[in-house]
């Protein structure tokens, strides 16, 4: 299972600074599974509003990092063809924990079906050992790609 930097990955996902929230994949096997990294800093931007003096990463966010991460994985597979994929739904999302600057996400994703341009995934994510949050994200492949 292959290893890649954020060189590959903005080659891949059209999301740039400050709304990219994957820094590194750890593993893919280009078809059902894929693990990334995100390095929480604090000098994400959020962090200034949401809560000053208490950060935390906002759950919506989280669940856009396991979007991005499968969006990776898909991307990867579909290179040749191009294709930008859009979230269409999220369901059985639940946060276990709270996110502070100086955790280490592991997001780890695995492709629950694919059937035509529709794919379903179940998405964890840990900090160490710890399920911090977890939800089921539907995707749909468009033709659309993303300017450079």
């Amino acid at each position: 299972m292959p290893e890649f930097g954020i060189e590959e990955i903005m080659s891949i996902l059209p999301h740039r600074y400050p709304f990219l929230f994957v820094d590194r994949v750890v593993a893919c096997d280009d078809k059902t599974k894929i693990t990334a990294i995100k390095n929480v800093t604090i000098d994400e931007p959020f962090f200034q509003g949401h809560f000053p003096g208490l950060p935390v990463m906002p759950g919506v966010l989280q669940l856009e990092a396991m979007a991005q991460t499968a969006a990776v994985l898909v991307g990867r597979s579909l290179k040749e063809a191009g294709g930008i994929p859009y979230f269409m739904s999220i369901d059985n999302a639940k946060f276990r924990n709270v996110v502070k600057p100086g955790d280490q996400l592991r997001i780890e994703i695995e492709v629950v079906r694919a059937k035509g341009k529709l794919i379903r995934c179940k998405g964890e994510i840990y900090v160490g050992d710890t399920l911090t949050s977890e939800a089921e994200l539907m995707a749909m492949i468009t033709d659309q790609k993303a300017k450079a």
